[in-house]
């Protein structure tokens, strides 16, 4: 008996034909698709699906005005871990050793779970940018957190054009909880969390962010800000900011340089500081003609500060008047000052004592 066979006329071949490469068709231009909106915006798919703006192995470019949106994203979301933890009154403080001038390094729950939240938004995001944080990241709590993609309006109206780096030029600064040791002692006035970038070792854009009165300075140079200088400073009798922990030191010198007017403003954090020279909306928030400090500092601490006041057309150098670069190691021991609307080297030359004592 002849083998049976299935006899296809040639219209049912043809309408075969076209169902398969339709099903084809739709399946490999949704992945084409995915993959032009991930090298439009710089990006790569990562290991979770997730796309992140910086580029693939190349070095490739990142646009700093992401960077900024997710930067303001971080360290709020930093700071409302920071606000949590200190309004449940559980901080499990620790210390984490001395400090060169012989006070305890604490460290509080707050300090760790705004560096996760702040460290792994931005890792996520952009996975091929170096970052620089305060506290250890354990691999054991890694987080996967989302960016949704959006640059806020605010962000927009100051920065209307993509500006576009190299990812391998870029260095990301992260303070999770500046002025911890205030925050142990509830003077939550002083505490921020801030985060820096640095492009070739240079400040370019920082955040400050307040998290007990929910206020967010932030600027990028070459490009805008949503904070200002105020109108006027005084360089004569200045008041000076200084860290409460060598209030003494300071005021001394400053009395010598500037005479007795000069009012000395004890505080706590670098954050705090730098915003005490700008016109801030926040009724907490002292003002100040001059930023001074003259020991061993991190960069974390001062990274931020540094990119806004530049932004601003301020300044704020080594008490020798150099410029401070974000690469390398993680501190500077030539002290700082900073200024704005005022001759900054001339502020320089008056203070050899400063510098002095800020080597030591």
């Amino acid at each position: 008996m002849a083998p049976m066979g299935i006899r296809l006329s040639p219209l049912g071949v043809a309408v075969f034909c076209l169902l398969g490469l339709g099903v084809l068709y739709h399946l490999y231009s949704g992945f084409l698709a995915g993959r032009f909106s991930l090298f439009g915006l710089g990006g790569e798919p990562g290991g979770d699906g997730a796309a992140g703006p910086a580029a693939a192995a190349d070095g490739g470019t990142v646009d700093l005005r992401e960077m900024l949106a997710v930067s303001v994203l971080a360290a709020v979301r930093g700071g409302d871990e920071v606000r949590r933890v200190r309004e449940s009154n559980v901080l499990h403080e620790k210390s984490k050793g001395k400090t060169r001038e012989g006070a305890e390094d604490k460290m509080t729950s707050g300090d760790v779970l705004s560096n996760r939240k702040m460290f792994y938004l931005l890792k996520t995001a952009f996975p091929n940018v170096q970052i620089n944080t305060e506290e250890h990241v354990d691999a054991a709590d890694q987080e996967v957190i989302l960016w949704d993609r959006k640059i806020p309006e605010d962000i927009l109206k100051e920065i209307a054009t993509p500006k576009e780096v190299p990812a391998e030029s870029v260095t990301v600064w992260i303070d999770p909880l500046d002025a911890t040791q205030e925050y142990t002692e509830d003077l939550r006035k002083y505490v921020t969390t801030m985060v820096c970038v640095a492009v070739n070792g240079k400040p370019v854009l920082g955040v400050i962010h307040k998290p007990f009165s929910e206020y967010t300075a932030w600027a990028m140079v070459d490009g805008g800000s949503n904070v200002k200088a105020r109108t006027s400073y005084n360089e004569k009798t200045p008041r000076i900011v200084v860290s409460r922990s060598h209030s003494g030191m300071v005021k001394q010198v400053a009395l010598q340089t500037f005479g007795n007017q000069t009012t000395i403003i004890p505080a706590g954090g670098a954050g705090y500081k730098v915003l005490a020279l700008l016109d801030v909306p926040d009724k907490s928030q002292e003002k100040a003609d001059l930023y001074i400090h003259v020991t061993y500092i991190k960069k974390w601490d001062i990274c931020a500060g540094n990119a806004i006041l530049k932004a601003l057309g301020g300044h704020m150098t080594t008490l020798s008047g150099e410029e401070i670069s974000y690469t390398g190691s993680d501190g500077i021991e030539g002290g700082l000052l900073a200024s704005i609307r005022m001759n900054h080297q001339a502020l320089v030359r008056k203070l050899p004592d400063l510098e002095k004592t800020g080597h030591k």
